[in-house]
């Protein structure tokens, strides 16, 4: 099944496009999964490092661009400095991403149960359940996901615009949870949930009305006997990837700016989030808010293109074989 539809029995093109999530082997799906999402990860941390010293750098040192951002990490701490942070990411990121995909596959078909009596039309039903199942996953998985976004990020400005200095991963949670206890991993909890869950809920939204109105437009709306190929399919797939990432950066990037402020701060620093964006404010005016939207803009748009041409590759792979 496509990550952002729903397999319904009176839309046959589109179930031709699509897996059913009981119909996977769900160990092979995670252990392959693991790997390739790994790897993603590997090609795309880069841009998250540049986009959160974008984001908490201060007024006096604050680069103009992603590219002067990049040129001057390269040019202080080399090829290593782009990766800061990572070991403690790509630890956290497996069990985030089993419990975030469990979640989304498993909720789909009762959110588009929820939405189907209001008889709206195919494309709007797509994005609400999508929407919907989108959202719940991200609420499930912020518990583990934000203990490590709080730990990567402290890495990834250490040293920075006056930022402390740690030795790893493990040191900056011995420090937090002697400072303020285990509450202190979850710094920023609130603002994680109201960031990542309409981000994840815009996302799949827009992913799955998008992939609706593309089939639509390519003249595969009820056409039961004119099925896609597969490389038809995976430009859709990409294409809904590249719309939704852009939406969805687009309208969360001020709600992730100030919840990135929060996580990095110490204890001399520590304001509240009035405080932040009064602070931001001052510093750039309103457009101090959209502070890293093209690395982010960037990185959501092709880690999502890349996570879900990657994610239905893996499901066709891992797909159980029905005996005749």
């Amino acid at each position: 099944m496509a990550s952002g539809e729903i397999a319904r029995p009176n839309v046959p093109s589109f179930d031709q496009t699509e897996i059913n999530w009981d119909k996977l082997d769900k160990t092979k799906l995670y252990v392959v999964g693991a790997g390739i999402f790994s790897g993603v990860t590997v090609a795309l941390y880069p841009l998250s490092v540049i986009k959160t010293r974008m984001q908490v750098a201060s007024s006096d040192v604050v680069q103009k661009n992603a590219f002067s951002a990049f040129r001057n990490m390269l040019k202080v701490d080399g090829i290593p400095g782009l990766y800061r942070g990572f070991g403690t990411v790509i630890t956290g990121a497996v069990p985030a991403r089993i419990i975030f995909l469990t979640s989304l596959e498993m909720t789909k078909v009762a959110s588009l149960n929820l939405v189907e009596p209001f008889k709206l039309s195919e494309p709007v039903q797509a994005a609400l359940a999508n929407g919907i199942a989108g959202m719940s996953a991200s609420l499930c998985s912020q518990a583990v996901f934000v203990p490590i976004d709080v730990v990567s990020q402290k890495l990834m400005v250490q040293g920075y615009s006056g930022f402390a200095k740690y030795n790893g991963g493990f040191d900056v949670a011995r420090k937090i949870i002697k400072s303020d206890g285990i509450r202190g991993l979850y710094r920023g909890f609130g603002l994680s949930v109201m960031t990542y869950s309409p981000s994840s809920a815009v996302w799949w939204a827009s992913y799955g009305s998008s992939q609706r109105v593309i089939w639509r437009l390519l003249g595969h709306g009820n056409d039961k006997e004119n099925v896609p190929s597969q490389s038809k399919i995976v430009c859709v797939q990409a294409t809904g990837g590249i719309i939704a990432g852009a939406v969805a950066s687009c309208v969360t990037t001020p709600l992730d700016t100030i919840k990135t402020r929060l996580q990095v701060m110490d204890n001399m620093q520590k304001q509240n989030v009035r405080q932040v964006i009064k602070r931001l404010i001052a510093d750039d005016g309103w457009k101090g808010f959209y502070r890293g939207l093209g690395p982010r803009f960037f990185s959501m748009s092709a880690w999502g293109t890349t996570m879900i041409v990657a994610y239905e590759y893996l499901k066709r792979l891992c797909a159980v074989s029905e005996e005749i």
